[in-house]
């Protein structure tokens, strides 16, 4: 009997190694619009550029047309918190990551007074800056 050798064959089938890169890429952009969470705010509308640094999640406080107050950090993020609760949390985060990013979103309706008065809490707690988040303006 003669035996025949086969040879192995060398290709690889990748088929399904695309069928499994386009369903996460599905799921990826599904998922994308809802990895930003927070408060639900009224933005003012100004023509602003987006911030460079996306790798690090940014602090985020919300400040309600009520004057209440809200942190995107831990899962009570839609419980109010006092301003200084919030500022002793952010004082936290910037002592273990002092290069977080710390922005504020304010209701259009919120008095000016008050958006100061977050931001000077905010740079009292150790953040070098604080940042404005506004929408950009509808054409």
């Amino acid at each position: 009997m003669a035996s025949k050798k086969r040879r192995p064959m060398a290709e690889i089938n990748v088929v399904p190694y695309i069928d499994v890169m386009l369903v996460l890429l599905v799921i990826f952009m599904v998922t994308a619009p809802l990895l930003m969470q927070g408060v639900k705010v009224e933005l003012p509308q100004a023509p602003s550029s987006p911030l460079d640094n996306k790798e690090i999640e940014p602090l985020i406080v919300s400040v309600r047309q009520d004057g209440t107050f809200y942190l995107n950090l831990g899962k009570e993020q839609e419980v109010a918190k006092p301003l200084n609760e919030i500022s002793d949390t952010v004082a936290k985060v910037l002592r273990q990551k002092p290069e977080t990013p710390v922005l504020v979103w304010g209701d259009t309706k919120v008095e000016y007074g008050l958006v100061v008065h977050v931001m000077t809490a905010l740079q009292g707690a150790g953040a070098p800056s604080v940042g404005l988040v506004t929408d950009p303006p509808r054409t």
